[in-house]
């Protein structure tokens, strides 16, 4: 039987993390990374990515950083392949990276559509089939796909429309409970986070026009604070959720549970 700490320890573990240079990205390759693994980290622009990365190797993280358009199937596999030709492996992935569009659901443009479930649906689907040949061949991995409790529950109109972020986020759910089925007999467990609002770059505006709203429907009463996603992303990633696959884990302040 295994003690807490190395219940807990990602020791000899690789990670990857994408939409890792900034925000709940960034804080999860940190956590993994705090825990002992190997992170290799992902974002379109190199502006962001790379101070990130430089941030990470300054607090002596083994640390790989790459380009990488998740819409693009060749560049997810290219991702793959610079981890797996670096480390030999890959034991994690953080299907962070995505997109939204705030618009009233009639109005929404079917470009905006399409734009935000390439990325967040197709995108995540890119970067999952890349990992999973590897995964499946050393019979182990752990797949952690960042949805939204835009995927659980219906959210005031006065806080935020953006119906095609919301079914993205429902997609992801769907899919990871079915990808936990499928890939369980290989020993691939499959879960997601659905954080509730977080003041990050992507939901700022939302937070500076609703921000009280949104509190005032959080049983604790507050948005999220930096660091109070890692522990999450960690416990998915570390032998502690061994046998937990399929489950959606919301990081919401009770929001989901009002």
């Amino acid at each position: 039987m295994k003690n807490l700490h190395e219940l807990f320890s990602l020791d000899g573990h690789v990670a990857i993390v994408t939409g890792a240079s900034r925000g709940l990205g960034k804080e999860a390759a940190e956590g993994l990374a705090e825990a002992g693994a190997k992170v290799v980290i992902a974002a379109r622009r190199a502006q962001w990515l790379e101070p990130t990365a430089r941030e990470f190797e300054d607090r002596g993280f083994e640390v790989l950083a790459h380009l990488c358009d998740i819409a693009v199937a060749e560049q997810t596999q290219a991702l793959a392949a610079a981890a797996l030709e670096r480390y030999g492996r890959v034991d994690i992935l953080v299907n962070n990276a995505g997109i939204s569009w705030n618009a009233p659901y009639e109005a929404m443009p079917l470009d905006a559509w399409r734009k935000v479930l390439e990325t967040n649906v197709i995108g995540t689907q890119n970067m999952t089939r890349a990992v999973l040949p590897a995964m499946r061949q050393q019979g182990y991995g752990k797949i952690i796909n960042i949805a939204s409790i835009m995927g659980l529950i219906g959210v005031p109109r006065e806080i935020l429309e953006a119906a095609s972020y919301t079914a993205s986020k429902g997609a992801l759910i769907a899919l990871t409970r079915e990808l936990a089925v499928h890939y369980a007999p290989h020993g691939v467990r499959v879960n997601a986070l659905a954080p509730g609002f977080f003041p990050t770059r992507l939901s700022a505006a939302v937070v500076e026009r609703a921000g009280d709203r949104i509190k005032s429907v959080t049983p604790l009463g507050r948005l999220g604070e930096a660091g109070e996603m890692k522990g999450a992303v960690v416990f998915l990633a570390a032998p502690a959720s061994d046998y937990i696959t399929g489950q959606i884990l919301a990081v919401d302040g009770g929001m989901t549970a009002a």
